[in-house]
């Protein structure tokens, strides 16, 4: 039997899409930081919110934008967000405020919300259901190559040309998305009257898709631990004397992810999705135990690898999870839910464990970190890993515009 094609047109576009969003994201992050206190003299706690903030608004967006996705219309939903991340990234050239800029990230965020939540629901629907688990793999590279190459880039720019060069090539990649979506087919869904009905009101089932919770409650605890990565590495490194070594840790993570991607991929579509949940959050564990006892290179950048292969998988598989048991026409939603938590996990992380660090220090975090994932682990064997299979609902292929 011939195996049906993944690597479709509209597979590719939503894909780069998707990339040019999450690579605008992380050059602004680093960006806003160093525009925040060059311009305005902000201290480090005030930079570090009119970074932070996008966070939020990311949070409300995918809330509302789940809600309401199948009103409004996938794609319609996609050029609403795409648009409006465009036109709130151009308002950077006008900022002349702290205050401003505030309202700004939060709008950039909120926006940017938005139109993930719809390349997301979008991609869950032109990946074939036989081949889930790998297709959802290869949409979430996009995520990880932007938030390898992000940030170096950000910094390269800004201290070879300047801060303004961040914001300028942000608007260029934007406006690339946009004309890419123009030659995007999404697939046409219609939804029983009933079903419509029930979408309607303000109720918690509007906005969280209830199959999906389990998953998404494991997510916000692993996405827990990854923000102590992506918070206190750099600060972690300088005490151990390892910064050079440091700069090259989330670059060996983007390796093993992609390395390791068409693997997990194939693994999750014909064993189920234990036969790789359960080794990646085991990894993630170990990468993090090696991380807290690092004091040469090597185990550092170890550490990175297993991280990559650990929360690089979880983080792609999650995703294929909570669309695979959730309905079809909950696409959307259970898409939203899943990464309201997992983005929740990776906002209020960096505040609780900013609390613990002076007591315990950075080899105590990471090893409390390492526990959090063994946890985890025995976590999703009772809220998913004992009662799920391989077996997926069969979503049928439909007419396209």
């Amino acid at each position: 039997m011939n195996k049906i094609n993944l690597w479709t047109k509209d597979f590719l576009i939503v894909s780069i899409a998707n990339f040019f969003l999450y690579f605008t994201f992380y050059l602004l992050m680093v960006a806003t930081t160093t525009f925040a206190t060059e311009k305005f003299q902000a201290t480090p706690s005030m930079a570090g919110l009119a970074s932070g903030i996008f966070v939020i608004g990311i949070l409300l967006a995918r809330l509302f934008s789940g809600r309401f996705i199948n009103q409004v219309g996938w794609k319609k939903m996609l050029y609403i967000g795409v648009v409006f991340f465009l036109l709130t990234t151009c308002l950077y050239f006008a900022v002349n405020s702290f205050s401003f800029l505030l309202v700004n990230r939060f709008l950039n965020g909120a926006t940017l919300g938005i139109a993930s939540t719809a390349t997301g629901t979008i991609v869950a629907k032109i990946i074939p259901n036989e081949r889930r688990g790998e297709g959802t793999g290869y949409y979430a590279l996009s995520v990880v190559l932007a938030a390898a190459f992000g940030p170096f880039l950000a910094i390269l720019l800004t201290q070879q040309i300047g801060i303004m060069s961040n914001f300028i090539l942000c608007v260029i990649l934007l406006v690339i998305s946009f004309i890419a979506i123009f030659f995007l087919k999404v697939p046409v869904v219609t939804f029983a009257k009933e079903k419509k009905e029930k979408q309607k009101g303000f109720s918690l089932h509007n906005f969280f898709e209830v199959k999906a919770v389990p998953i998404a409650i494991i997510g916000f605890f692993v996405a827990f631990g990854y923000s102590s990565i992506l918070t206190f590495l750099s600060a972690y490194t300088q005490e151990i004397n390892l910064v050079n070594v440091g700069s090259f840790f989330f670059v060996v993570y983007a390796v093993f992810t992609i390395v390791s991607r068409p693997f997990t991929g194939r693994l999750f579509d014909t064993k189920g999705e234990n036969s790789v949940m359960y080794p990646a959050l085991l990894l993630f564990a170990v990468g993090l135990f090696l991380l807290a006892e690092a004091r040469q290179g090597f185990v550092l950048l170890l550490a990175g690898g297993l991280v990559g292969l650990g929360y690089g998988t979880f983080s792609a598989s999650g995703q294929a999870i909570s669309i695979k048991v959730s309905p079809k026409d909950r696409m959307g939603l259970a898409t939203s839910t899943f990464f309201i938590f997992l983005d929740a996990g990776i906002g209020v992380g960096p505040f609780i464990l900013g609390i613990f660090v002076p007591s315990i220090g950075y080899h105590g975090m990471y090893l409390c970190m390492a526990v959090v994932l063994v946890i985890c682990f025995i976590l999703y064997y009772f809220l998913h890993g004992r009662n799920k299979g391989k077996n997926t609902e069969s979503i049928k292929q439909e007419q396209t515009v």
